[in-house]
């Protein structure tokens, strides 16, 4: 079964912890602190595959965990860096937060890799702690903490061209025709049930990738019939081609076939019925002579609109070759940038203010500030620099930090740790 959308659970590693342990050897005195630091955790990697098409593994694995950092050892052993994990997705997936539905990468246009959520950072051992007036520091920096989210996946085929209509009007044929897919073909309702791709060749031009979306019908944009799982595949298309019935071999009238196909196509995205379209009359090997022109019928309404038709029969190749180059001709004035999806949605941000601030008595006259908030302040504030000092000492009120230093007895002189820093408190 074709599978194009997932939703999955992804936690990234917990950073492992400081170790606390002193150094013990015969006719050594005073060895000193030789904690070791912890591990960072596995970072949680998504990547292009490009031998997979589908989402199928995911309908039965939902939950994926990277691999945590160990624990720092005595004699500075440090502890093993988590494995990060790796998860395969085909060309043209996004990957989308599920509560807020905003974009976090968009698998395509050259972007192979992206790392969706950062393991913690190893906590630091005892060994970081020893000053010249604390020489036996009893603690260590805990990991950092794991991030977790639940995400949707989405699989929006990458094609220039989408080919759309109802069923059974001769899309596969079409594709076949003109391509090198060979999509199964016969005379039912609904045969095609995951989009085909196929790429055009053309002599003495550029070719490109066209896209059997499976028949729509109306309704398809509310989740009427099997046309609305495959709508999010026409998003990429810049060009879309009509393709109908103009015989009404089925009693279909493909005027009205049209407008309910755009209609849906509005309904579900705007932006689609402002993309450029062309009309492929196909059956035109089953209008008998002397009816009335079927073909003239749908060029008197669309072209006016600036929507060409072409008359062509599918089945025996007939006007196939102007229909492929007017197609081209229109892709050619075009934005050459394919349609990428932009970055709206940063995970981490959303642990600036959920993501906790730990303010601890580690010893009589030692205290700790750490958090990842705390580490990321400290990586864009030069302390050195007077304004950069004054945003530190900003921060640490607005966050509360010196009022909890106060409420755990902090005094004049005492030695407050800070991410790499460390300096003596003074009111």
């Amino acid at each position: 079964m074709f599978a194009d959308y997932a939703k999955i659970f992804i936690k990234s590693g917990k950073g492992g912890d400081g170790h606390v342990s002193f150094r013990r050897e015969l006719f050594v005195a005073a060895g000193g602190p030789d904690g070791g630091d912890g591990g960072k955790g596995g970072d949680v990697i998504f990547e292009v595959d490009k031998g997979l098409n589908t989402l199928n593994e995911f309908r039965h694995v939902r939950k994926y965990v990277a691999e945590s950092g160990e624990e720092g050892g005595k004699r500075l052993c440090h502890g093993r860096n988590g494995n990060d994990l790796i998860i395969k997705v085909p060309e043209g997936t996004i990957i989308r937060d599920d509560v807020s539905g905003k974009v976090i990468a968009d698998m395509s246009n050259g972007r192979e890799r992206e790392v969706v959520l950062k393991g913690g950072r190893g906590g630091k051992g005892n060994k970081n702690y020893a000053t010249a007036t604390m020489q036996v520091p009893k603690y260590a920096q805990p990991g950092g903490q794991a991030k977790e989210l639940w995400v949707k996946l989405e699989l929006k085929v990458i094609a220039d061209v989408g080919l759309v209509g109802f069923p059974n009007v001769g899309k596969s044929t079409l594709l076949s025709m003109v391509s090198n897919a060979r999509p199964k073909i016969a005379n039912y309702h609904f045969t095609t049930l995951n989009p085909n791709l196929g790429v055009v060749d053309l002599e003495g031009a550029d070719g490109y990738v066209i896209a059997d979306i499976p028949g729509l019908i109306e309704g398809a944009s509310e989740g009427v019939g099997l046309g609305h799982e495959f709508l999010r595949h026409i998003e990429r298309c810049k060009v879309i081609i009509h393709m109908v019935d103009a015989a009404s071999s089925e009693g279909r009238d493909p005027i009205d076939d049209i407008n309910k196909i755009n209609a849906e196509l509005e309904a579900y995205n705007p932006e689609l019925i402002k993309r450029p379209q062309v009309i492929a009359a196909n059956k035109t090997d089953l209008i008998f002579a002397g009816d009335e022109d079927p073909v003239q019928k749908i060029k008197d309404e669309f072209e006016p609109k600036g929507i060409k038709v072409f008359p062509i029969s599918a089945a025996t190749g007939k006007g196939l070759k102007e229909l492929l180059y007017a197609v081209r001709n229109i892709l050619d004035s075009l934005d050459p940038e394919p349609i990428v999806y932009k970055k709206e949605y940063f995970p981490e941000e959303m642990y600036d203010k959920s993501e906790p601030i730990e303010v601890y008595k580690a010893d009589e006259h030692a205290f700790v500030i750490e958090g990842d908030r705390v580490d990321r302040m400290l990586g864009y504030t030069n302390l050195d620099d007077e304004k950069g000092f004054a945003f530190f000492q900003k921060f640490m009120k607005e966050q509360g930090i010196i009022e909890q230093l106060e409420s755990l007895g902090i005094e004049e002189g005492d030695t407050v740790y800070l991410g790499d820093l460390e300096f003596d408190y003074y009111r």
